[in-house]
């Protein structure tokens, strides 16, 4: 068969029947064959970064490979950032680009890009395609190495000329054989595990720190198993939400920079810290690393052994898959033969749960005036806790992750790593085509919805019902506040004053209901209306332009200079 059509077929036999893409000429055998392919359907975007975008989205909602295409040149380069955004929110994502002739490789041809070069930090792996032969083994190395271990992105990037070549097809095994690539698998050492047990056991102050990990090795239940099992309090970070249920009264919330307050203060109490599939990023250590939870011993669990120990030295160290490593640690902790004091277990918790109602998240309400939080509580509330929700980055993000609840994983979609505006609406476009009978919400900022707002275009055009819910505040929020409170409110370069378009209006130029919310009463009908449209539609919420996000831990301060509100408080 031709290359081409090699291509297609392992991309079936993997599980792919969505791709999105824009094409060109290095890509027209590819659009071609899928023009008469009804197993895969391709989505036509109005950029390359929506493209990318739309395959994380799908991704993320399913666990599976999201493929993402694009010619040569500039239409591979405007692929860079959802790569990168795939690489450091581990998505597996299947790039494929197409590149000049395999003989004008290297020659500057036109639109000539070395994208394999270009992406080399930020991909898992990558391959240039100039021998047709090598298309089908590529294909099934691509895919299993997107998906298995920590998930990330893999780029293929295919000579123009060699799509047309006559190839066997792939008949080797799946997964495909790759000497070098042995991702950890099992549930860890005995011994790790017993002394992992031992440390849970004796501690008085325990504490579960787990990350986007556990979403990625489909683990939740396994978390769950193990905190009820222990009795152990649990945070989960922006990219863990829905991997321990909210609901749960283990739950303590959202750690970190603008996480619960009641976190960061039980972390620095902490004498014990179960950290599962989490990088010791700076937004939850801030950025001095070692004020946090400086009297705990750190138990690090990860599929990638090379994030053990990376930023915060581990006493016990276990590579392997989050799900297995949970269960089998559960299993070893209820063999010991003396596990953990109920009563002080308990008194823990109760200490915890205090913090929660002492220094809970701050809404500002002021009479006539939208405050962002209480539209965020407005859309929980309409959908009772049960949409795919989408956000870009910035303010609104992190409103979302306060006071959104999820009970389940796999709904909650977000860049945390890069932080990519721009990144929520074809996020959600993508989880929609992955989940077409769900109500998918992307939640963003007008900075953000600028950024990506051309693929309404899609939406329409493909009937996919998403709904955006714009926080319009006028202004690139996060920083703004950044700038009020650290830069003597020298609002340079985020105030969108003194024109901002109708995005109502806008909405109505791609054929899409918009209605613009001015006053609290208007808010939740308007919401109702909107999510029981059957097509896209799109609301445009004026909120408190001066609103702030609270908690904050000021950058180059550790965790114990976190500003919980405009009226500080410490913890007792």
């Amino acid at each position: 068969m031709r290359a081409v059509d090699a291509t297609l077929a392992g991309l079936k036999r993997a599980g792919v029947d969505a791709i999105f893409g824009l094409p060109g000429g290095p890509l027209i055998p590819l659009f071609d064959a899928l023009h008469d392919d009804s197993d895969i359907r391709l989505y036509l975007v109005r950029h390359e970064q929506g493209a990318g975008h739309m395959a994380e989205g799908y991704a993320k909602v399913t666990g599976r490979v999201g493929v993402c295409t694009a010619t040569s040149g500039p239409g591979a380069t405007n692929l860079v950032t959802p790569i990168a955004d795939a690489y450091m929110d581990s998505v597996p994502l299947l790039a494929i680009t197409g590149q000049v002739g395999a003989a004008r490789v290297g020659t500057d041809a036109f639109q000539e890009a070395d994208i394999v070069g270009i992406t080399l930090p930020v991909v898992k792996h990558s391959y240039l395609v100039k021998e047709a032969d090598d298309l089908p083994q590529v294909i099934a190395e691509a895919v299993h190495v997107a998906e298995s271990g920590r998930p990330g992105p893999v780029l293929v990037d295919i000579c123009a000329d060699q799509w047309a070549v006559d190839v066997e097809d792939y008949s080797g095994p799946y997964p495909p054989k790759m000497p070098g690539y042995r991702p950890p698998e099992g549930s860890g050492h005995p011994r790790q595990l017993e002394a992992a047990a031992r440390s849970l056991a004796a501690a008085e102050r325990p504490m579960v720190y787990a990350g986007g990990g556990i979403i990625h090795g489909e683990a939740a239940e396994s978390l769950t198993r193990f905190a009820e099992a222990t009795g152990i309090p649990v945070t989960t970070t922006l990219m863990g939400l829905g991997g321990f249920p909210a609901s749960h009264p283990l739950w303590v919330g959202m750690p970190g920079m603008h996480g619960i307050a009641a976190s960061t203060y039980a972390f620095q109490a902490s004498d014990v810290v179960l950290a599962v599939g989490v990088r010791f990023d700076e937004r939850v250590l801030s950025t001095v690393m070692n004020e946090w939870a400086p009297d705990a011993k750190i138990i690090h669990i990860d599929v990638d052994p090379a994030e053990i120990s990376k930023n915060r030295a581990a006493h016990i160290g276990i590579a392997g898959q989050a799900g297995p490593v949970l269960d089998a640690l559960t299993d070893t902790y209820r063999t010991l033969p003396a596990i953990h004091d109920g009563v002080v277990r308990a008194a823990w918790m109760d200490r915890i749960n205090e913090w929660k109602r002492k220094y809970p998240y701050q809404v500002d309400h002021q009479e006539g005036v939208i405050q962002p939080q209480d539209v965020i509580q407005a859309i929980y509330r309409v959908t009772r806790g049960q949409a795919v929700i989408a956000t870009d980055v910035g303010q609104h993000q992190m409103y979302a992750a306060q006071h959104y609840l999820f009970d389940r994983p796999r709904r909650w979609l977000t860049s945390g790593g890069l932080g990519t505006m721009g990144f929520g609406l074809p996020a959600a476009l993508g989880a929609q085509v992955a989940l077409p009978e769900e109500l998918v919400v992307d939640i963003t900022g007008d900075g953000s919805f600028e950024m990506t707002l051309q693929e309404l275009s899609t939406a329409q055009t493909y009937g996919l019902p998403v709904k955006v819910v714009i926080l319009n505040n006028g202004y690139l929020g996060m920083v703004r506040q950044w700038q009020e409170m650290f830069w003597q409110g020298r609002y340079s370069g985020t105030s969108f004053a003194p024109f901002q378009p109708d995005f109502a209006r806008l909405a109505g130029a791609y054929g899409i209901p918009g209605a613009t919310v001015n006053h609290p009463g208007e808010l939740e009908d308007a919401l109702r209306e909107a999510f029981a449209h059957d097509g896209p539609a799109l609301v445009d919420v004026h909120v408190n332009p001066m609103a702030k996000v609270f908690p904050m831990v000021p950058q180059g301060k550790g965790p114990d200079a976190m500003i919980v509100g405009d009226t500080a408080g410490a913890p007792a």
